[in-house]
């Protein structure tokens, strides 16, 4: 009894709190009854919390009946609910607009905009629509900041130029790192026929941009250096679309058909100008060599009777582009889908490319438990390309148009092609060019995640991006690279396979209302396989048996090369009162391209970022809705664009002797070779002010890549002229600016703003001697330190002395003579500034978009006008109307000097033979044109049916859309179009106008129909 007692007192003291304590059990969902995984759920004035599981439930121990609950996630409005003595109950967020494009996917996680301390973009899917285009990478011009993207032609389908921060490198590869649906996807050109020096194709154009929900674009060092050694040169991650939870079928047609024509055509002088021209040619060479003009015989006795035959007519078509996309996603109580396929028919201006795909995607993700989630991304791609040749080679299809001289007839009177010099007849090149590109591509990923405790998931996944390119060419007696061969052909088969797997564990937990963290660790096993196989020959009975089987003589080769990468990695978030947030990453990696000593790489970064907005004196100015400072700094690496095998010693084949085989090195192998690295600072700030009508990014970053993947020359006693090492540093800095405006926002009427601008400034600060190269040997870009990649080295051209027509150049080393070291950097081909315009409006059912692009500073080297304003030299070679702009007679103001082919006394400067030969041959200054552009990229003008009929017919939505592109350009550029690279298969080689296929005006019509 004494011992009762005492108990009794006890319980009685302790009834009363536990009848104010009870277990709550809940469920967060989307308004679709989807699960939210991860929802925080605190109760209001305490510091007890939880997040969802994988079937977004929680339980909780409550202190009173009465008490509030405060539910929050990424992406949704946060509510709070009164408990109301129910001991169950379920919760449903609904998604906010403005919230929801603050979520942002970084590197293996998703977290809000104001906790992200890095630079990074986000563009919608939506953002992509209303511009013509085969690839996704080519919708971002002019919609990210720090991104500068160039189409190298008007190909369909054709190389694109993407740089994230400018250039990083020299020898190795400057392109970012691309990521879709969490496969590591290859961007390696996989088409070997030789066009030229242009990129024959842009391989993220077996991407459907229709299936892409978002893009996010990770520019400074704590955004990429999770991504190691793959992320120096930037990271874009591309998320598809999926479908949503209890969600019926949504079906999505889509059906379009453009026309395509040239806003500017090449130009040549008539045959009575050209015959004009070569006569006096004649006699002003015949003065420069002394000889009395009246003495010579002229070319032409009479030039006004010479014909005039239109090649470049024949070149150019109003060009069709059809596609069809149609889509299916929804989903179950437990599962999800998308599936999607797509057709795309493109024909280029230019005859008689084209570029055709189809694609399939199918997305499924599926809840097999509480804790367990599994899903899939897939997409097939078959691809078909009629490559045609451009640029520099002699027998292109539009170098045969535009040399030959105008006067020179198309046909032989016996009615077979007629040639010209070097070059090929271009109809006949049209009519039998035969150079077929089949593609097949599957990106795949597979992933399972477990849910181990309700803030610890564990998430592993494999991937693969496998690609095959077939190519079969066959050059028929018909055309020039066939009548010597008696026939030739080419097969290639290119096999590109990129195996991944990785497993990531995740931790996130909130203490209280002023604490959340969050970490991970993870693991990444990488392998890049390459194949190709060679086969070709000549000689063949008929044009009507092309297989390669068939010829008099054969030849073949193959080959493949493996590299492998393993990583460790970790990051850990640490965000306090809503106020500070602190971001750490490590990341180590290790490569089988590198040697033996150094193949680990480690990759650290740290950010820091202040939430000044939810400061009270800052709140109390009343100016500012958002406003936030960020810093960054850390380390990435790049391995990418050298070969697999490149700090090995190697030795070949083909060393022969007589009958017997031999070998012979090949490359001196370095143990010491390691990764380029990047070390990037970034300071930025975000605000928003006006009721956030007006939202503005500023960020300023330096860049410095030092230990580059250089080849440095040996001497030549060794057996090799260079040798691969860590050499050289390049450095990039600059300012990013964006503005976002909600101008108007009236019941019937909305109109928003969105501008970027983007300053870049490039610098090779340490290189072990100039590299000179471009131009197919006449090396007119150098690398030099001091100066920026992509320069241009040529004589300077000061003035054409108005009295003797000849042109004068500045002596750079004042020694009165005219020689190879007057040679001087003139400008380069990068642009000192890129940006954008877009503006948004709707009224009623009425929507209108319109983007300019812009960029300057950039030069070009026209080869064109080097090769047709050359004042005679070039025989067979006919002329452009520039010419007509020569000085004729004493007292002529011009830029295009005297007409002659003296070549005597070249070094000279102000003499006769530097007006296009002698020592400058023609490497004048005078060709380097301005390459700053204004243009409008795209229009887009829709309609969408009023909900009143479209429910009538059946149906959720329907829009009627017209659309155009590249309608204006704004522009000094001479050429037929300022955005162009023709020798774009180098990274160091941009920027220059060499028979290239002009990006061409497209107006396109379609409609699309939701069921």
């Amino acid at each position: 009894m004494n011992r009762i007692l005492p108990l009794l007192f006890l319980w009685l003291l302790a009834a009363p709190l536990w009848a104010q304590q009870f277990a709550l059990r809940g469920k967060v969902t989307t308004r679709e009854n989807e699960p939210l995984v991860g929802a925080t759920v605190r109760v209001k004035g305490t510091q007890t919390a939880a997040l969802t599981d994988g079937y977004g439930g929680f339980r909780l121990q409550l202190p009173g009946p009465g008490s509030v609950l405060q539910v929050s996630y990424v992406g949704f409005s946060t509510v709070e609910v009164e408990v109301g003595g129910r001991t169950s109950l379920t919760i449903v967020l609904e998604t906010d607009s403005k919230v929801l494009n603050d979520v942002v996917i970084t590197g293996y996680s998703v977290q809000n905009r104001k906790d992200i301390v890095g630079s990074v973009t986000r563009i919608s899917g939506e953002d992509l629509k209303g511009t013509p285009a085969a690839s996704f990478n080519q919708l971002l011009q002019g919609k990210a900041t720090g991104v500068q993207v160039t189409s190298n032609s008007g190909v369909p389908g054709g190389g694109i130029t993407f740089r994230v921060r400018g250039n990083n490198s020299i020898n190795a590869s400057v392109d970012p790192l691309y990521v879709i649906d969490g496969v590591f996807v290859s961007n390696t050109e996989p088409i070997r026929t030789s066009i030229g020096n242009q990129q024959q194709s842009n391989p993220l154009a077996d991407i459907n941009p229709a299936d892409i929900e978002s893009i996010q674009i990770l520019k400074d060092a704590n955004a990429t250096a999770i991504y190691g050694s793959l992320g120096a040169n930037g990271v874009v991650i591309v998320t598809t679309k999926r479908g949503s939870l209890n969600t019926k079928a949504r079906i999505t047609a889509n059906i379009s058909h453009g026309w395509s024509d040239a806003v500017k055509k090449f130009r040549a002088t008539t045959g009575p100008e050209t015959g004009t021209l070569v006569n006096e040619a004649a006699v002003n060479t015949a003065i420069d060599r002394g000889v009395d003009p009246s003495t010579i015989t002229l070319p032409f006795a009479d030039p006004s009777k010479l014909p005039t035959y239109d090649r470049i007519s024949d070149l150019f078509r109003v060009a069709g582009t059809s596609s069809y996309d149609l889509s299916a996603q929804g989903g179950t109580a437990r599962s999800t889908y998308f599936a999607g396929f797509s057709y795309l028919k493109q024909e280029s201006i230019v005859k008689p490319s084209d570029f055709e795909r189809y694609t399939v995607r199918f997305n499924y993700d599926n809840h097999l438990s509480d804790k367990v989630k599994l899903g899939n991304s897939l997409n097939i791609t078959r691809t078909y390309r009629n490559v045609s040749s451009n640029d520099n080679n002699p027998t292109g299809v539009i170098n045969s148009a535009i040399f030959p001289r105008s006067y020179l007839p198309v046909f032989n009177d016996d009615g077979t092609y007629a040639r010209s010099g070097s070059f090929d007849n271009h109809l006949a090149l049209i009519r039998n060019l035969n150079n077929n590109a089949v593609g097949w591509r599957t990106i795949a990923n597979l992933y399972a995640e477990w849910a181990i405790l309700p803030e610890l998931t564990l998430k592993s996944s494999w991937s693969l991006d496998n690609s095959d390119m077939y190519e079969n060419n066959y050059s028929n007696t018909l055309i020039s690279a066939g009548i010597a061969t008696k026939g030739s052909a080419a097969s290639y088969e290119t096999k590109n396979l990129i195996l991944t797997n990785e497993q990531i564990l995740t931790w996130r937990k909130s203490f209280g209302e002023k604490h959340r963290l969050h970490a991970l660790v993870g693991n990444t096993v990488n392998s890049v396989i390459q194949e190709s196989t060679t086969a070709t020959g000549q000689g063949f009975a008929t044009n009507n048996l092309t297989s390669i089987s068939v010829a008099a003589t054969t030849l073949g080769s193959s080959s493949r090369a493996v590299a492998r990468l393993v990583s460790f990695f970790g990051k850990a978030g640490y965000t306090f009162d809503n106020r500070f947030t602190l971001d750490v990453s490590l990341r180590a990696d290790a490569s089988s391209k590198f040697g033996a000593d150094r193949r680990w790489g480690y990759f650290p970064s740290a950010g820091v970022a202040w939430n000044a907005s939810n400061e009270s004196f800052v709140k109390d100015l009343g100016v500012f809705n958002e406003l936030k400072f960020r810093a960054s700094i850390g380390l990435s690496g790049n391995q990418n664009g050298i070969g697999s095998y490149a700090a090995q010693g190697l030795w070949s084949s083909g060393s022969n002797y007589l009958e017997t085989a031999g070998t012979s090195p090949s490359q001196l192998e370095n143990r010491l070779l390691t990764w380029e690295t990047t070390r990037q600072v970034d300071i930025g700030t975000e605000f928003s002010i006006l009721n956030n009508r007006l939202g503005v990014t500023v960020d300023y970053y330096n860049k410095y890549t030092y230990d580059l993947l250089l080849n440095v020359p040996v001497p030549s006693r060794s057996g090799f002229t260079t040798y691969l090492q860590n050499f050289g540093a390049v450095r990039n800095k600059g300012v990013e600016i964006a503005l976002h405006s909600r101008n108007i926002e009236g019941r019937n009427f909305r109109w928003s703003t969105d501008f970027n601008i983007s300053f870049n400034r490039n610098k090779i600060e340490k290189l072990a001697s100039d590299i000179a190269l471009g131009a197919s040997g006449r090396n007119i870009s150098i690398l030099r330190q001091g100066y920026a990649v992509n320069s241009f080295q040529l004589y300077k051209q000061l003035y054409v002395d108005p009295q003797t027509g000849n042109a004068v150049y500045e002596d750079v080393n004042k020694d009165g003579i005219l020689t190879s070291a007057d040679r001087q950097i003139v400008g380069n081909a990068l642009p000192r500034f890129t940006g954008g315009l877009t503006n948004t409006l709707s009224y009623k059912q009425f929507d209108l978009n319109f983007l300019f692009y812009f960029q300057e500073g950039n030069k070009i080297m026209s080869m064109h006008d080097f090769f047709l304003v050359h004042g005679g030299t070039q025989n067979f070679i006919g002329f452009i109307p520039r010419q007509l702009e020569r000085w004729q007679k004493p007292g002529d103001v011009t830029d295009i000097p005297r007409l002659t082919t003296y070549s005597g006394a070249p070094t000279v400067n102000g003499g006769p033979s530097n007006n296009y030969g002698g020592n400058v041959a023609n490497q004048s200054s005078r060709y380097l044109l301005d390459g700053s552009f204004i243009r409008l990229r795209n229009v887009s003008l829709g309609y969408t049916v009023p909900q009143s009929i479209v429910k009538r017919a059946g149906l959720t939505n329907v829009r009627a859309y017209v659309q155009a592109a590249n309608l204006l350009t704004f522009t000094r550029f001479t050429g037929l179009d300022p955005e162009v690279s023709s020798q774009s298969n180098s990274q160091n080689t941009a920027g220059y106008d060499w028979a290239t296929v002009p990006q061409p005006r497209t107006v396109q019509v379609g409609v699309s129909v939701t069921l």
